[in-house]
């Protein structure tokens, strides 16, 4: 076995090897047997891996070699017929040029140094003293560095310590009742898997109608390859006890998706209030890998563009300000879509006057029932302005204010556009619209909406007069 360490060639004798765990398979194949991994959202996998063993009668060890780096061993559950386990332990301590060589202080090891004028060797015995930022050895009564100056010397161990594992390995002890083969299935949690979905959006303007292909992207840095595994999907953050998904509370922007829920039931599978996406055929996933496989193709879906303004309280801006360049679908079944949408990141394409997909934004969605209302913003409008103005702001008693607003929208585009105005902040004093020369919709406490047409070449007006608490 070679490998290089600090630039000095190491080779290992394993003498050991063998008695620690099950020999190579051919080809470097897996250990593993049938595999099945459920992966979530927040760097969480399950593993079941279901291998047939040959058990003694009595108490036996026995080795999984090809689990997961990032087991859980807590997690680790063994369901074996007429079998218990008494003992169960991970060895993570993996073979590598420099866990052997760490592993080797205190003991002898051979030096063969290659002249490389005349390529004739000779060997040495030296005593590993050290491995602290570099390699110190005794030699013939006296002390040396392992020096890195690409000079051809080799270390050669007379030994694998049976501490250190080729690859990472579940060691289990087993009070077997019979002799004879029998499946075990072992089933683990793994950090280091993970997924997300990515869209593609292609709007087409004349049409109404946007087509939307759907990418799930698989990301492996456990450690260890999973082959031919039987492979699902769970859209949602499972909880867990690490703290690693606690609740961190976000405020919208202007440029936030928004996304009114549905009330459609998906026809797809859910566990609990988490919702599958099975991957249709089995799939390797390589460790230090990412893979991208289609789950979602929908066509002519319909759909529209506009545009967005959102004032945050009630301020003046100094200059005029882009509104938001907005597409907006949803994804029902009279809709052409019909499916619940997982996490992930829309990238929309729109068709230039050539007929070629240009790319215009993107922006990310939440978790997405069936049903729901999509309004993505993708981008800044380079002809859609507005320009929010406070007029007057009068105090009328002790913790009351009356403030009067006014939002100047222009569109320099040859064809009209019609703006949501939005005016947010609303529910931080109590708001009231006493007067509006356009009526607006509150659909929530927090905000006033207006959808104001505004001419082509041309420009609109809104005015409104807020009675504030504060």
């Amino acid at each position: 076995m070679r490998a290089i360490w600090a630039g000095w060639a190491v080779l290992a004798m394993p003498a050991s090897l063998a008695a620690q765990e099950a020999p190579p398979l051919p080809g470097g194949a897996s250990a593993q047997g049938d595999l099945s991994v459920t992966i979530y959202n927040n760097d969480l996998a399950l593993v079941q891996d279901v291998r047939p063993l040959d058990l003694g009668k009595g108490r036996v060890r026995q080795s999984f070699p090809d689990v997961s780096a990032q087991i859980r061993p807590e997690t680790v559950s063994l369901t074996v017929a007429d079998a218990a386990i008494v003992e169960q332990n991970f060895d993570y301590d993996l073979l590598s040029p420099s866990s052997l060589m760490e592993k080797a202080v205190g003991e002898t090891i051979t030096l063969i140094r290659t002249n490389p004028a005349t390529g004739a060797e000779t060997r040495e015995r030296a005593k590993v003293l050290a491995v602290n930022g570099g390699v110190v050895l005794e030699i013939n009564g006296h002390v040396e560095v392992l020096r890195d100056d690409g000079l051809p010397v080799r270390a050669v161990f007379d030994r694998v310590p049976e501490s250190l594992r080729a690859r990472p390995t579940l060691s289990v002890t087993l009070a077997s009742n019979r002799a004879g083969n029998r499946p075990a299935t072992l089933s683990y949690l793994s950090s280091g898997l993970g997924w997300s979905a990515d869209y593609v959006a292609l709007f087409d303007d004349k049409s109404g109608t946007v087509d939307v292909q759907g990418w799930v992207t698989l990301r492996n840095t456990s450690g260890t390859t999973f082959n031919a595994a039987r492979t699902l999907l769970v859209a949602g953050d499972v909880g867990s006890s690490d703290g690693s998904n606690q609740y961190v509370p976000s405020y919208p922007s202007r440029r936030t998706t928004r996304i009114q829920p549905g009330t459609e039931s998906a026809d797809r599978e859910q566990l609990g209030d988490f919702y599958l996406y099975p991957l249709a055929e089995r799939t390797t996933i390589a460790d230090k890998q990412t893979k991208q496989v289609s789950f979602l193709d929908a066509k002519g879906v319909s759909a529209s563009s506009g545009y967005r303004f959102e004032n945050p309280w009630l301020g003046t801006a100094n200059e005029p300000r882009s509104a938001a360049s907005v597409l907006r679908f949803a994804n029902s079944g009279a809709a052409g879509f019909g499916d619940a949408l997982p996490a992930g990141t829309v990238r929309v394409y729109v068709r230039d006057a050539r007929g070629q997909p240009q790319f215009t934004g993107e922006n990310q969605i939440d978790h997405t029932p069936q049903g729901s209302s999509i309004a993505l913003p993708t981008g800044d409008a380079f002809d859609v302005k507005v320009q929010p103005t406070t007029v007057l702001r009068t105090r009328l008693g002790d913790n009351r204010w009356r403030t009067q607003m006014r939002y100047r929208l222009t569109n320099a585009r040859s064809r009209a556009a019609t703006v949501e105005l939005v005016q947010s902040g609303l529910d931080w004093g109590d708001t009231r619209i006493i007067d509006e020369n356009r009526k607006s919709e509150r659909r929530d406490a927090g905000s006033a909406v207006w959808q104001v047409p505004v001419p082509a070449n041309g420009e609109a007006v809104v005015t409104a007069t807020f009675d504030t608490r504060y």
